[in-house]
């Protein structure tokens, strides 16, 4: 596959090794956000029912918070465009995250919680098309797969410690002690972001594109990689989903504690082998191409999702198709943002990955909400048709795409 773009000119000079400083700099930053934000999202349900919030409270705060969180992407894009102002975006985003989770402890209230969570998802949104398009940035072309594979790996190890240093810590420190600790991996992440993340510099050359304009100036292929981004993501739900439906699964014969227990271990497979996988294909995109193994990783799901329809599920099933989920969102978070960053024009990349984010965060809320209906209204069996009629639909797309 032709490249299209170029490293940003806006970034300092990239060097022949893609691990360099800044890749460092940005994955650490990833792996300590997660850390801290998972860690809160672990005890959350908990911590809600320990003040009194009703059942659907988590529901309002989670839809509220990712759809502000994606309408923040797109600001982000903007912001991302112009290249004095990436690294300032993204630290103050990593900082938001990291106060955000630690303010959860003195809230008695579950609209405390949403507004704090709320605030703090903002700055999350609105720090992924710096990050993205500084990480861009660090790498020759050819390089993305690997620059963006290792962020995100770094990304979803720090989503296993999280729940992980939860659960350890609780019987210790209890909820609100827990979640004072998440200040700690939150402000790291904030600080190793402001010293090794590359500064964006100002191209006097270079006048940056309004909003709308940088929205008219993204190619048509590009659009057209979106259109099967999304009609695979409106059928990718929360993974949450799946752990719902192991307990589903495992309660009738384990009993409700040692379910859920299992169904937590089979999550924290799913996290692990996402996180084994997303370097490698990354590094596997950069030589082969990286739409069909997007497409392939697309097909993946389409398979696990028809596993839970088809398959007699015991325990090693349950397992062999979570680590088919794993593989699925490494695959997907891997390529997607490499190839966009192939695609993408350098003066409005930051762009490019704001609309791609949004893209994906429509599809969540959408896939999460359809699927949740149609398992309550239909049945489990309706709800896996659905997702993986659309994730086969978004492999076909991306496949035949040129």
């Amino acid at each position: 596959m032709s490249k299209t773009a170029s490293a940003s000119p806006a970034s300092s000079p990239p060097s022949k090794r893609w691990l360099t400083a800044g890749v460092w700099g940005i994955g650490l930053a990833s792996l300590f956000s997660d850390w801290g934000h998972e860690a809160a999202t672990a005890i959350l349900p908990a911590f809600l029912a320990s003040i009194g919030a009703p059942a659907f409270a988590l529901g309002v705060i989670e839809g509220v918070s990712d759809g502000l969180s994606s309408f923040a992407k797109l600001g982000g894009g903007w912001i991302a465009d112009r290249p004095q102002w990436r690294k300032p975006a993204g630290f103050i985003g990593y900082l938001a995250t990291g106060l955000s989770t630690f303010g959860y402890a003195f809230a008695h209230t579950w609209p405390t919680v949403l507004v704090i969570r709320a605030a703090g998802w903002c700055g999350r949104g609105g720090r992924g098309p710096s990050r993205d398009t500084l990480l861009a940035g660090c790498v020759t072309p050819g390089q993305e797969g690997r620059a963006f594979g290792f962020e995100r790996a770094m990304d979803t190890l720090g989503a296993v410690l999280g729940p992980l240093c939860a659960t350890a810590l609780l019987g210790v420190l209890g909820a609100r002690g827990v979640l004072r600790w998440t200040l700690v991996p939150g402000i790291a992440a904030a600080i190793v972001f402001a010293i090794l993340a590359p500064a964006g510099k100002r191209d006097n050359a270079q006048h940056a594109p309004s909003f709308a304009s940088s929205l008219a100036q993204l190619p048509k292929k590009y659009s057209r990689f979106l259109a099967g981004v999304f009609a695979h993501g409106i059928g990718d739900f929360a993974p949450t989903l799946l752990i719902l439906r192991a307990i589903q699964i495992l309660t009738p014969r384990l009993g409700s504690a040692r379910g859920a227990t299992y169904a937590v271990a089979l999550y924290t497979f799913f996290n692990i082998v996402s996180a084994a996988v997303s370097y490698p294909v990354g590094a596997l995109g950069d030589r082969i191409g990286k739409r069909g193994l997007l497409a392939l990783g697309y097909l993946v799901g389409a398979l696990g999702f028809a596993g839970f329809i088809f398959v007699p599920p015991t325990i090693p099933v349950l397992a062999m198709l979570f680590g088919l989920a794993g593989i699925h969102v490494g695959v997907q978070q891997s390529l997607e943002k490499s190839l966009a960053s192939e695609l993408l024009p350098a003066q409005i990349r930051g762009s490019g990955f704001g609309v791609l984010a949004a893209v994906n965060g429509v599809g969540d809320l959408v896939s999460s909400i359809v699927v949740g209906a149609l398992w309550s209204a239909v049945g489990t069996t309706a709800g896996f048709v659905y997702a993986g009629v659309f994730a086969l639909l978004g492999a076909i797309l991306i496949y035949r795409w040129r």
